[in-house]
């Protein structure tokens, strides 16, 4: 990681899909407890938290239709082909309870892996003058990779925390040590505190 300085008025931590449904993934990734402590953290300096979690209607109807050659486990699909949909029950697409949002942080429900795509997530952060975004969560190869990627393109900076991220862990390594380091910076929570700690 090369960032020097990090404005906590000018970051925000966008904690991507830390969901109910994903409990078990995300606990076998060891990733509730870094981003726990890296929230605390930007609680303390006054750092935006925004919760991206998917948003979709129990009946599939708003799914994404661009047909895959596999499923999400990457197995291939069966004779009937990709199945459209989402099959969590609502009640699991909280946020982990773990997590606490608060009143103060954003709720971005999204309806597609990218955080961006026709959310409020960039006019919020344009409107607090936020220029560097966090992204934790996952799946890393999937919607942080998908948001990082729109982040970019969008001019912010972008510091993928690595060990807040969930997904298969072949997947996230692969991002972390070959993909994310030449479009944005790759750090851990402890730097980020630290730099986070340095600002006061």
């Amino acid at each position: 990681m090369i960032q020097q300085t990090l404005d906590p008025s000018r970051t925000a931590l966008v904690v991507f899909d830390m969901l109910e449904c994903y409990r078990q993934k995300i606990e076998a990734a060891g990733a509730i407890e870094p981003v726990t402590r890296l929230i605390a953290a930007c609680r303390q300096h006054g750092v935006a938290i925004c919760y991206a979690r998917a948003d979709h209607r129990p009946d599939g109807a708003d799914a994404n239709r661009t047909r895959s050659e596999v499923n999400e486990e990457f197995e291939p699909w069966g004779p009937e082909g990709p199945v459209f949909g989402f099959a969590h029950p609502p009640e699991t697409m909280a946020v982990l309870k773990e997590l606490e949002p608060q009143p103060s942080d954003y709720d971005i429900p999204k309806h597609r892996w990218n955080a961006f795509h026709q959310t409020h997530l960039d006019l919020s952060l344009r409107s607090r003058g936020v220029d560097t975004v966090l992204l934790v969560g996952g799946s890393t190869h999937v919607g942080i990779a998908s948001t990082a990627y729109a982040a970019r393109d969008m001019d912010y900076q972008v510091v993928v925390v690595a060990d807040g991220l969930t997904g298969f862990e072949r997947q996230r390594a692969f991002f972390v040590e070959h993909v994310f380091p030449r479009m944005c910076q790759v750090g851990t929570v402890d730097q980020v505190t630290a730099l986070l700690a340095a600002s006061d």
